[in-house]
């Protein structure tokens, strides 16, 4: 992502918090895993996007107006020895060569420094409850301004303002540079999804297709955008199955929801396979259901619709599907009004897309469904769910589960499907499986 990106961002929130406020945004902190082993460390999105800071142990902050230096940054100092162990820093001054920071400063030096600069500022932008001792740290600096402050005559902050309620807004809307580390994202995680279906036999476990994705991921310096779902048989109608440990079974489906992660930008796919190459009669009748809703659902994504209609068309074509399929008996119109269609789609047919997998943005303006604009991004994810143990499934049709889910981005005119490389059509997918 371009360096200026970075800075049009930092000015867009400065320009809606006002000139008397200021924002405090802390790194991510290390996490560990177990004893001294940490986990791979990945930024806070909210301090990504505006920084593009790469470190954990930084602060940043902006204070609209200040002439001195409106866009500060507090990170590690250089230390040759402790570099020699973790790789290099960029310290102070390369916190402003590199990273676009009007000033910057050893992060030891915050304590001295950070509350001068909450002074005379009527407001003070954070998000509260993230990080529990960033937030005593904050609240301790604005109680000792006012406690000093009282006797000198100076006025301290006397406003917190959730910093996502105008952050959030702004990261809902993709800029180019976004959308083009999306794609790419997506392109990866296809060619994953191709790599699995190609690998894919009776036999082999979960885990060995796993193994297939995360080897697509790695070998284009991307990570896993989240723990990828790896269901086969009676795992397909796990939602959120975790385990990836199973044998593959001769007839049995295999659901995969994965997506990989490029510098902090999510895809999240998933496709529904056979594990021999080929759907049976039953396996392609649920099939065929979800595709059609996943396309007609699609189809809804476009500007001036609203959020829920794609979930609405999604709703209709299942329940009308789980009627043909004889799973579910009346009118589809009574169905739906009932939720009886939820016992077999129990989620939602999509969610908001970017530097999280499940992203920032509200579904709702006010009571109203929000209106879709070019620039967001989501995905549709229609599923039906068909475990033994539900009642009144046929014994022909259980634990078939099958979702498939693609990232969509609303354009001016309708919609650009990014996961279009990732094959969903029964065709397609029983031709690459079939070249191995």
């Amino acid at each position: 992502m371009a360096r200026e990106e970075f800075a049009r961002r930092r000015r867009q929130l400065m320009r809606s918090m006002g000139r008397d406020s200021i924002a405090v945004l802390p790194a991510a902190p290390v996490r560990h895993r177990n004893g001294d082993v940490e986990y791979a460390y990945r930024q806070d999105s909210d301090f990504h996007y505006l920084t593009g800071f790469t470190e954990p142990e930084a602060v940043a902050v902006l204070v609209p107006g200040r002439t001195q230096a409106q866009y500060i940054l507090f990170v590690r100092e250089r230390d040759p020895a402790r570099e020699s162990w973790d790789g290099r820093r960029a310290g102070p001054a390369g916190a402003a060569r590199d990273y676009g920071a009007d000033d910057a400063f050893p992060i030891g030096d915050m304590d001295e420094i950070l509350p001068g600069l909450l002074e005379n500022r009527a407001r003070v932008f954070y998000t509260m409850g993230v990080y529990a001792d960033f937030d005593q740290r904050v609240v301790g600096w604005v109680n000792g301004l006012r406690t000093t402050q009282a006797r000198n005559g100076r006025h301290p902050p006397q406003e917190f303002v959730a910093l996502g309620h105008v952050l959030h807004d702004m990261r809902l809307y993709k800029s180019r540079g976004e959308l083009e580390l999306l794609r790419a994202a997506a392109r990866i995680s296809a060619q994953a999804h191709q790599r699995a279906m190609r690998f894919c036999r009776p036999g082999v476990t979960e885990y060995q297709v796993m193994a297939e994705l995360l080897h697509e991921f790695r070998r284009h310096n991307a990570d896993t955008a989240y723990q990828p779902i790896v269901g086969g048989g009676a795992n397909s109608c796990v939602l959120h199955y975790r385990d990836n440990d199973q044998p593959l079974a001769n007839g049995d489906l295999l659901l995969i929801d994965a997506g990989c992660e490029l510098e902090c930008y999510a895809s999240d796919i998933t496709r529904t396979i056979p594990v021999n190459g080929r759907f049976s009669s039953e396996q392609r009748a649920v099939y065929e259901v979800v595709l059609e809703a996943n396309r007609a659902a699609i189809a809804c994504v476009r500007p001036g619709n609203h959020w829920n209609e794609p979930h609405a068309a999604a709703v209709r074509v299942i329940t009308q599907g789980l009627v043909k399929l004889g799973i579910l008996k009346g009118r589809p119109a009574a169905l739906i009004r009932s939720g009886a269609y939820r016992r077999f789609f129990m989620h939602r047919t999509g969610h908001w897309l970017g530097l999280d997998v499940h992203d920032v943005g509200d579904y709702k303006v006010g009571d109203a469904w929000r209106v879709l604009e070019p620039g967001m991004v989501m995905t549709i994810e229609p599923g039906i769910y068909l475990p033994a143990a539900a009642r009144g499934v046929p014994k022909r049709l259980r634990n078939i589960g099958v979702r498939i889910e693609d990232d969509v981005v609303v354009t001016k005119r309708g919609a650009e499907v990014l996961t279009a490389r990732a094959p969903k059509d029964v065709e397609q997918i029983e031709a690459l499986m079939a070249r191995g």
